[in-house]
C-alpha cells in the first residue's frame, strides 16, 4: 500500500515569534504540492502583512476578528494594515465568528455554553490555532473566497502571530463534519519539547 510521508514542525512555546518561521513552512510546503490559496488569521493586521508579502503571487484570504469582537464599533485590524494587505492583492475578509456570533449571546446572557463553543473548545484540545485554522475555513467558504473542492493552507496562531499552519479541505459551516484537516505543517508542542515527528529539533 503506498505511502505518504510530510514532516510536522512542532515549536517549542506558542505565539507570536513563531510568526515568520511558520509562514516560511507553509510557503514551502504551499510550493510543493502546488497550491495557490493561503487563509491567514489576523487581528491588528501584523500577521496578515507579513503574509501578503511573503506569499507575493498566491491568492491570500486575510479573515479579521468581527467588527465588535473586542468593543462595540470597534474593528481591530488598524487602517495601516489594511492599506498594505490591499496593496499586496489580499482579500479581507471580515464576518461573524463561525464559532461564535449569536450562541455567545446566549452563553453571556443566559449563563450556558452552545454547541458551537463546545465545538470550540473541543478543538482547542489541538491549540488554539487549530480552533481558528478550522473556524476562518468554514467562514472563508460560506462566503465564497474558497471552494470546498479544493485544499487550501490555513494559518493562525496563538493569541498574536502565527504558530500553527494546516493543509485542510475547506466545508461550507452547514457541513462542518465534513471538513478535512489533511496535513499539519507546524504547530506549538503540548509538551513544550520542539521536535520533527519524533526526532528532537535543536536550533543554535
Amino acid at each position: 500500500m503506498e505511502e505518504l510521508t510530510a514532516s510536522t514542525i512542532y515549536f517549542k512555546e506558542p505565539g507570536k515569534h513563531n510568526t515568520d518561521r511558520t509562514l516560511e513552512l507553509a510557503h514551502e510546503r504551499a510550493n510543493a504540492l502546488g497550491m495557490s490559496t493561503i487563509l491567514v488569521a489576523t487581528t491588528t493586521g501584523y500577521t496578515g502583512v507579513r503574509a501578503v508579502q511573503k506569499f507575493n503571487g498566491f491568492d491570500v484570504i486575510v479573515v479579521t476578528h468581527s467588527t465588535g469582537s473586542k468593543a462595540p464599533n470597534t474593528q481591530e485590524l488598524t487602517s495601516d494594515n489594511r492599506k498594505v494587505i490591499e496593496e499586496n492583492s489580499g482579500h479581507i475578509l471580515t464576518c461573524q465568528h463561525a464559532l461564535g456570533g449569536i450562541n455567545r449571546a446566549v452563553r453571556r446572557k443566559l449563563k450556558t455554553y452552545q454547541l458551537d463553543e463546545i465545538i470550540a473548545y473541543t478543538l482547542r484540545i489541538f491549540g488554539e490555532g487549530m480552533k481558528v485554522v478550522v473556524e476562518m475555513a468554514l467562514m472563508a467558504a460560506d462566503a465564497g473566497l474558497v471552494r470546498t473542492d479544493r485544499p487550501v493552507i490555513a494559518i493562525a496562531g496563538t493569541g498574536s502571530g502565527a504558530d500553527t499552519a494546516v493543509v485542510l479541505l475547506p466545508v461550507n459551516a452547514q457541513n462542518f463534519f465534513d471538513l478535512k484537516i489533511v496535513e499539519v505543517i507546524c504547530r506549538p508542542s503540548p509538551d513544550h519539547t520542539e521536535y520533527t515527528g519524533h526526532r528532537v529539533v535543536n536550533h543554535k
